[in-house]
Parts: structure tokens; C-alpha cells; sequence
């Protein structure tokens, strides 16, 4: 068969490109079939004019790839088995075949079945549509975001993040460790040495190695009520049991608690410094209270600090970690709230005869951290630009909070009640009026809104009259309007 090839010398295609190509369509078209012939490199290069050099590389191309095959003293031809062939079976080839036989359930693990039948927020997993008062980080302040780039040129033509001494280290880069440490001492009066830090990717991580290491099935677990689903389900895929405690005004109420002489709690999860999700604030003496509890108790604590960074009103208190002297607190928290939410990297403070095991759990389950960013995360700490973006955030966003409870005072008045507004990144309101969750739910599908409601943060009695109202993230015209939308649903 008579070989049609084309060199178009205005195309951008390389000469030895426009060559392969067009033979790999003949071949693939069926105009060149398994076994037929094609012409040497010498006669091609001669037909078309062009150098021997050029038709090799088409040809090297084809070979690499399985289109053509060579014989000795024969020639070049077409494979009789085309690579596309081997992506597909069809009817006419032989297979081998198992016995038909039905495959018998699979069984999972109690922490498999635990998983599977624990309650999901499925809507995590999807996009949203645009949220009134969504809870979510501010959007990347510029300033931050263009050190943050400066640092990480750095690190990365320094070649520092490919050391493999440092990526072997089960804690954490100890730079690192060594700069958080310094900072929580200094910002929250957390009590540590870097050999007592654990980096981590999210505070979650950080909870379900605790809860790995701590918890056995049947173990009971004190937390706030309401609370996070996702701390929920973890503790749950354990196999622990939940004894939801109350919160009031502030923090989660000791006289609830189960007498300390006789308590089988095994952990208490708490947020003291911006409860999630009603926002309050534990008091000096409820932590007080609450850690002399646990003295008496011998459980546990993990104190996850999240939104610590930011109290606009009255001084802050140390975190209940720093108070504590018998070292029962495991402190948590992270960067993703604070900086961006792509900055996967956060930490636990344990007791130093934990350590040991939370490192062991930890490098056979995810081990894992980019060194380059815990590198550009160290120097972000180490030469003050996270308390200045900290500095620079909370500005704006207590300008945002004052806003927004200007609005709802102004236009909702009495009809609702503002909860912890003095810290975070949020604030709750309460609604005074009677609502059902359908007409809730039928409002926000008329105004293609989802708000964050509260309800299924409870364990017990929860309430559909309560919103969670983020505003790091909205500019003043979203809070007016995000306000205007809670007015239409109260008004008649």
C-alpha cells in the first residue's frame, strides 16, 4: 500500500510530530493494518524530502509507544497487537472466568460499623450555595498572602524541605514545634516544651489520635451540649458513649457534671475560649471548677482552643492547659482559622508520658506533613508576621461584629438575643418567636438561602430558633442583607 504522508511547513507541529501523528491515524483508522509493511526511514526521509534524523524520531516514537514493531533483515511494520487494544476486551477474546459464585457480604470491623451507621454532614462533602452568615474564614488578606509567598520562594530554593532527617521526624519539624511553642506560651499561657508538641494537619487529626490511644468501647465521654458533629462522630466511631452537659452564659455548667467520686467519664472535650457552637465564652471560675473536677475524676481533658486569637471584649484568660498542674489537659488547636483555610497544619500539646504512644499512633496512621510549609510556618511565627495578621484581622473583623449587631439591634430589637459575641469569628442569635423547622426550611428554599442552624449540634433538646451568624467573611453589604433575610422570616 502506497504511504500518503504531509509535511505542512506552516504548522507548529515539529516535522517529526506531523509525521507520527499521521501514522498513527492510519494505523488506528485501519489503513495500515497489523503486519503491513511501512517504508524505512531511507525511503521516507528521500520521499519527503527531509532528514534521515527527523523520520527516526517519528518512527522511535511509534516503537516506544507499540504501533510499530521491528524485524531483522525484514523491515518495519505495524504491531499485530495495538496498544488500544489492550484497553478493552471485546466478546470474540478468550478470558478466563472464576466460577460464578456470589460473592458473601463484607463484614467491617465494629469501627467500620461504627462509622457507617454514625450521623454524616453530608453537606460538607457537596458545594454551597451562597450562605447567609456562612461560618467560614475571612477571604485571604493580601498582605498576609503575599509574605506567605515571599517565605515559601524562600524555602523552596533553599532545598531545605526535601532534608529526609527532618521528614522522619514522627513530631513534627522541630523548628516548628520550638515556635509554637514559644507563641501559645506567650499568647495563651499554655505551659509546654517543644518535645510536648505534635504536629498534626487539623485539630480533628489531633482529636482522633487522642481518642485512638484513650478510648475504648464503652468508655463514656463528657462534651458540650450543643457541639460539633465532627468531634461527635469521632468519638462515636470508637465506640464511646456521649453525656452531653449544658451550656450556659458561661461555658459548659460544672453542677451538671456526674459526681467526680464516682464518674466513669473517660474525656471531657470542651471549647473554652469561643464555645461552637453558641459561642460563649468559660469564665476564669468555671475552668477553675472544671479542672478541680477533673482532679477529682481522673479523666481527661482535650481543650480545643480554635477562635483564640480573637476576643474583642475584657482580657483574655489563659487557656485551662496553662491552669491546669497535674497534666491532665491535652491542648489542641491549628492555623487554618486564624491564616488560610489550605494551611493544613496544626498541633496537640500532651502530657510528656503520652507523647510516646500519640507519635507511634500517629506514624502508622498519617505521618506525613509537607516540610515546606511547616518551614514557611515556622519563619511566619518566628518573625512576627502572624501576630501582625492577627493584629490586622481582628480590626477588620470587630469592625464586621459591630456592624453586625448594630443591624440586629436596630432592625430585630428585642425579638432576638445575641450570644457570644464578644469572641470568634461568629456570633449566635436566638429567636424570641415560635418557628418550626419547616417554615424555616420552606423560607430559605424560597430565598435560595441555607442558614447554619444550631439543631443538629444538640445531643438533647435542641432548639430551631438558634442561627449561627459568621461574618469574617461577609462585607457590609452581605450583613445588611443577611439581617434583612432573618427580618422577613420573623415579620408576619
Amino acid at each position: 500500500m502506497e504511504l500518503k504522508v504531509f509535511i505542512d511547513s506552516e504548522s507548529d507541529l515539529p516535522t517529526y510530530r506531523q509525521i507520527y501523528e499521521q501514522l498513527r491515524k492510519a494505523i488506528l483508522a485501519g489503513y495500515l493494518l497489523p503486519g503491513d509493511r511501512v517504508p524505512s526511514i531511507r525511503e521516507l526521509a528521500r520521499s519527503l524530502r527531509i532528514s534521515r534524523t527527523t523520520v527516526t524520531q517519528s518512527y522511535e516514537l511509534l516503537h516506544s509507544e507499540g504501533y510499530l514493531q521491528s524485524l531483522i533483515g525484514s523491515g518495519t511494520f505495524v504491531s499485530q497487537q495495538l496498544p488500544e487494544d489492550l484497553l478493552k476486551t471485546t466478546p470474540t477474546e478468550p478470558a478466563i472466568k472464576s466460577p460464578c459464585v456470589k460473592h458473601s457480604p463484607i463484614h467491617l470491623s465494629q469501627y467500620g460499623v461504627n462509622l457507617r451507621n454514625t450521623k454524616v454532614d453530608d453537606d460538607t462533602l457537596t458545594p454551597k450555595p451562597f450562605l447567609s452568615f456562612q461560618y467560614r474564614p475571612s477571604r485571604f488578606d493580601s498582605a498576609t498572602l503575599q509574605q506567605w509567598k515571599k517565605l515559601w520562594v524562600r524555602h523552596f530554593n533553599s532545598e531545605n524541605w526535601i532534608d529526609l532527617k527532618n521528614a522522619s521526624d514522627t513530631l513534627g519539624l522541630p523548628c516548628l514545634r520550638e515556635a509554637i511553642a514559644c507563641y501559645i506560651t506567650r499568647s495563651r499561657a499554655v505551659e509546654c516544651e517543644a518535645d510536648q508538641i505534635i504536629i498534626v494537619s487539623t485539630t480533628l487529626q489531633a482529636i482522633e489520635l487522642v481518642s485512638r490511644v484513650l478510648i475504648e468501647a464503652g468508655d463514656r465521654i463528657i462534651l458540650e451540649n450543643p457541639s460539633c458533629l465532627d468531634i461527635h462522630q469521632i468519638f462515636l466511631t470508637q465506640g464511646a458513649q456521649l453525656y452531653p452537659i449544658p451550656v450556659d452564659d458561661s461555658g459548659i455548667i460544672i453542677e451538671n457534671l456526674p459526681p467526680s467520686s464516682s464518674t466513669k467519664a473517660k474525656l471531657v472535650y470542651v471549647t473554652p475560649s469561643h464555645q461552637f457552637p453558641l459561642g460563649v465564652v468559660m469564665s476564669l471560675r468555671r475552668r477553675l471548677e472544671l479542672l478541680d473536677w477533673v482532679n477529682h475524676s481522673g479523666a481527661m481533658i482535650i481543650e480545643d482552643d480554635y477562635d483564640s486569637e480573637y476576643r474583642y471584649c475584657g482580657r483574655p484568660i489563659p487557656a485551662l492547659q496553662g491552669l491546669n498542674q497535674n497534666g491532665s489537659v491535652i491542648y489542641v488547636g491549628d492555623f487554618s482559622g486564624a491564616l488560610f483555610p489550605v494551611i493544613n497544619i496544626g498541633y496537640l500539646v500532651a502530657p510528656p508520658e503520652l507523647v510516646p504512644v500519640l507519635a507511634r499512633a500517629k506514624r502508622i496512621t498519617y505521618n506525613r506533613i509537607p516540610l515546606l510549609e511547616q518551614y514557611v510556618l515556622t519563619d511566619f511565627i518566628n518573625e512576627g508576621y502572624l501576630e501582625k495578621h492577627i493584629r490586622r484581622t481582628w480590626k477588620e473583623y470587630d469592625r464586621r461584629r459591630h456592624l453586625l449587631i448594630e443591624y440586629l439591634q436596630l432592625h430585630l430589637g428585642d425579638r432576638v438575643t445575641i450570644l457570644g459575641e464578644d469572641a470568634g469569628m461568629h456570633l449566635t442569635v436566638r429567636l424570641h418567636k415560635q418557628f418550626s423547622d419547616e417554615k424555616i426550611a420552606a423560607y430559605a428554599a424560597h430565598k435560595d438561602l441555607k442558614w447554619i442552624g444550631t439543631a443538629p449540634y444538640y445531643l438533647q433538646e435542641p432548639c430551631s430558633r438558634e442561627f449561627v451568624l459568621g461574618y469574617a467573611d461577609l462585607n457590609e453589604k452581605e450583613i445588611e442583607d443577611a439581617v434583612q433575610n432573618l427580618v422577613e422570616l420573623i415579620s408576619p
